[in-house]
């Protein structure tokens, strides 16, 4: 259902509209988490450092599939916020032509370099092999990732975050069943994960998209035209930026997996449990932030400039309560959730994987108070500043793991998450301040 979200009390409106998105993608990292799990259980330690290791190189893939979302989800949030729903729907097919060329070029790349890109991350000879049929299978989910991207993107611009979450928890309940049978019982291995994985989500995809289309012509408008440059300069406006972020983190991420690859075999699969877990927080946290620009963008479009601080307050306030149990299992609770990815992991697996949830997760209530602004900053325009402190996380997080891992070994690794997201964090609320002073103050 279509949602208004320039109207109402502000904290009242992003609580209902963002715990479904928050539950969504509990529900979709279930995706990954599955994946390391069974292949860690039934497999060994070897397939799920093989796992984690492709899942790095995969995160290229979803950057720009998350720009895709973000470009069509904030164009169309403004639109539908100053009810032009002619140029709504125009942005909308602009969006999913954009996404056809987008995706059939990175296929592309996919298909032809992916040895190249684990080559360059330095995967033992140990793993390589998985590590490639996983990618593989992987590229041919390529469109399904993206235009499930899309959907969400414009349900989420339309103020439904309800439906993703019956798709997900439908689709992510199916993946971990598929990836049980695939692996436990017809013993397919590494590709029996990347093959459920495909399958549970282009499930998705086409109902997604099916409901969307419907969607959109139970909104009567006059005739729309299918392709608009001006849109697309737009929609590519804010698509490029939310990409070359996201890539910038991807790229920090290969290049960090590349030193944690040089531990070994054992650091490699405590470290892809460890950031399995890390990551099911921080893209939680990330839909937020992404829920938040859709807020922002409908009320930048209805010019209701206060309602965007009021958002503000409440957006911090949900993810510092959200925060408060995953900081103590996560600290308290780690090595049981580590033991969880293997069968009879072994002492030095556990120790790489603990050690970086007690690092790290203490300061989520740091980098959610970013994410959380930077979502205000993206639905805003201010892409600039939205670089520039995403920039300087990844800059510090990669020169900080150089250096550190020489004086600590892996343990100087985890400590770079820490720096880099208080730095980081402290940019992004300079420039939110000075944006608010324009046009919240004036």
């Amino acid at each position: 259902m279509n949602k208004d979200l320039t109207i109402g009390n502000p904290s009242t409106v992003l609580w209902k509209f963002c715990l479904p998105l928050f539950g969504s993608v509990i529900f979709q990292q279930l995706y990954n988490i599955a994946d390391s799990l069974i292949a860690g259980k039934f497999i060994g330690e070897n397939a799920l450092a093989a796992v984690g290791n492709s899942y790095e190189i995969t995160l290229i893939f979803i950057a720009f599939a998350f720009g895709c979302n973000m470009g069509c989800s904030v164009i169309t949030s403004m639109l539908y916020g100053e009810k032009n729903f002619e140029r709504m729907k125009t942005a909308i097919y602009t969006s999913i032509l954009f996404t056809v060329v987008v995706c059939g070029f990175l296929m592309m790349v996919g298909f032809l370099f992916s040895e190249n890109l684990l080559n360059l991350i330095h995967t033992p000879d140990l793993i390589f092999m998985d590590s490639t049929v996983y990618l593989d299978i992987y590229m041919l989910g390529l469109p399904f990732l993206f235009f499930y991207n899309v959907s969400n993107g414009i349900f989420s611009a339309l103020g439904d975050s309800k439906t993703p979450f019956y798709f997900l928890a439908f689709s992510s309940c199916s993946n971990i069943l598929v990836d049980y049978l695939f692996v436990r019982y017809l013993k397919m291995g590494v590709a029996g994960v990347a093959w459920a994985t495909f399958l549970c989500q282009g499930v998705s995809c086409i109902l997604a998209c099916w409901v969307v289309f419907n969607r959109l012509r139970k909104i009567k408008t006059k005739k729309v035209e299918w392709f608009s440059f001006s849109l697309l300069k737009r929609i590519v406006n804010i698509a490029l930026p939310s990409t070359l972020q996201q890539s910038f983190v991807s790229v920090g991420n290969i290049i960090i997996q590349s030193i944690v690859n040089g531990f070994g075999a054992s650091v490699i699969a405590g470290f892809s449990a460890a950031t399995k877990l890390n990551n099911l927080v921080i893209t939680s946290f990330t839909t937020i932030g992404n829920g938040i620009s859709n807020y922002t963008a409908q009320n930048m479009g209805a010019n209701e400039y206060k309602r965007v601080h009021e958002g503000y307050k409440a957006g911090v306030k949900m993810v510092w309560i959200i925060c408060v149990p995953i900081v103590f299992l996560y600290f308290i609770c780690s090595k049981q959730l580590i033991d969880l990815f293997l069968e009879n992991p072994s002492m030095h697996v556990v120790n790489s994987g603990v050690s970086f949830l007690k690092i790290v997760s203490p300061f989520y209530f740091v980098i959610s108070l970013k994410l959380v602004v930077d979502g205000i900053l993206r639905g805003s325009s201010q892409m600039s500043d939205f670089m520039k402190s995403t920039f300087v996380d990844l800059l510090l997080r990669v020169l900080l793991s150089i250096i550190f891992s020489k004086m600590f070994g892996y343990i100087g690794i985890w400590m770079s998450w820490p720096v880099g997201w208080s730095v980081s964090t402290m940019l992004s609320n300079l420039f939110y301040h000075k944006w608010k002073k324009v046009r919240v103050e004036q």
